[in-house]
């Protein structure tokens, strides 16, 4: 946990902190709202007494109580006592601080932060670059792998990617056509003129 002191929070090298997610639409007149989650693991993250972070400020909300409703999770916080405070807190982003050790608990899983950073190799070893990020554009999670030609966007699919090496520190992607360097240009016709 990131310790106080008068000047601010002081970093710990043994927590990372981790975006959960952000405060959506009030749900009733008793202080509930949506969360919008930025994680795998809700209930790893909003368990009742959780202390979470307001992204950029020492400002925190303790997790009163979750449920779901309608495929989204409800959260009451004890510092948000109605729908006018919830209004005023939408859009604010959750973070918390995790061990750096730390690691998701279904296997073949991972932390968009133990991806970040590794080296990306095609499946016949060939390097390629790294990866810079991991997006979550939608339902597919995408790589982010920055390459000597450029930026590429690889589908994080185990059929792009069949293995994730944490401890060889890299990632095997399958080299299809256009996926990790542009197509070459297609022949133009060929023929007289008349």
């Amino acid at each position: 946990m990131t310790q106080q002191h008068p000047e601010g929070p002081v970093a710990r090298p043994d927590l990372v902190e981790v975006v959960v997610g952000a405060l959506g639409r009030p749900h009733g007149i008793r202080g509930d709202v949506a969360i919008d989650l930025r994680t795998d693991e809700p209930e790893r993250r909003f368990v009742d007494g959780a202390v979470l972070r307001v992204e950029g400020s020492t400002r925190v909300l303790t997790v009163e109580s979750t449920r779901w409703h309608s495929g989204r999770l409800l959260a009451r916080f004890e510092e948000l006592l109605d729908r006018t405070a919830v209004e005023g807190a939408r859009g604010l982003v959750l973070v918390t601080d995790v061990p750096a050790d730390e690691v998701p608990e279904d296997e073949g899983e991972y932390y968009d932060r133990q991806l970040v950073g590794l080296a990306v190799e095609t499946t016949d070893g060939r390097p390629v670059g790294r990866v810079r990020d991991v997006l979550h554009p939608g339902p597919q999670d995408l790589l982010e792998i920055e390459t000597g030609a450029g930026t590429r966007l690889v589908p994080f699919v185990e059929a792009l990617v069949p293995e994730v090496d944490l401890a060889a520190g890299r990632v095997l992607v399958v080299d299809v056509p256009g996926l990790l360097s542009d197509l070459p240009d297609e022949p133009g016709p060929t023929g007289t003129s008349a």
